[in-house]
């Protein structure tokens, strides 16, 4: 079977491009049958519900084929996304990225992914450089406002209150807005 993986890092993404391209990919390849897996979580480590079960799925001998929109959809970390690949190539596993038009198999896909990778990251790198330049700037300006010690971007109150309502950690973070990591830091409080 085929496992379609796709992640996209906050609430505000649609998955919606990724989804469409990889469904073109997938018709013209004459793929019908394929399962899931939809993270929305940030690429800087592998804690994403969604991965943890393509995995478990690839390792339980289920997944043969893993497709995604893009390697960096895997993880944005070069050391992990490079251990990704290789555990699941070592496993006999066809990785296949539908926008960049490569399948990561052999010797040649392992070196192309350690590359992308790296381009993923050194990105990555480069816009928190860009954002923490920015905020120095506004600060030195005195435009930066922030957030005032000891706000919240939401209401901790309500986190709890979705939760006893039986609401998951994604729809929680989806109600309030907010990140998976900032829904457990409020349900821990």
């Amino acid at each position: 079977m085929i496992g379609v993986y796709i992640r996209v890092s906050t609430v505000g993404q649609n998955i919606a491009g990724q989804k469409a391209e990889i469904e073109r990919w997938l018709k013209g390849n004459n793929v019908c049958k394929v399962q899931w897996f939809i993270d929305k979580a940030s690429g800087t480590n592998l804690n994403r519900p969604e991965f943890e079960k393509l995995e478990k799925a690839i390792f339980g001998g289920e997944i043969k084929t893993v497709v995604v929109y893009k390697l960096d959809r895997l993880s944005r970390s070069l050391h992990e996304g490079i251990n990704v690949l290789a555990r699941w190539c070592d496993k006999g596993l066809r990785v296949v990225s539908v926008t960049q038009q490569i399948d990561f198999n052999g010797a040649v896909g392992k070196m192309l992914a350690a590359v992308l990778l790296g381009v993923a990251e050194m990105e990555q790198e480069t816009r928190r450089e860009r954002q923490a330049a920015g905020i120095q700037a506004a600060k030195k300006a005195g435009v930066y406002l922030g957030r005032k010690p000891g706000t919240v971007k939401a209401s901790p109150k309500r986190a709890l209150e979705l939760q006893s309502k039986g609401n998951s950690i994604d729809e929680i973070a989806a109600a309030l807005r907010v990140s998976h990591r900032t829904v457990h830091r409020y349900l821990n409080t």
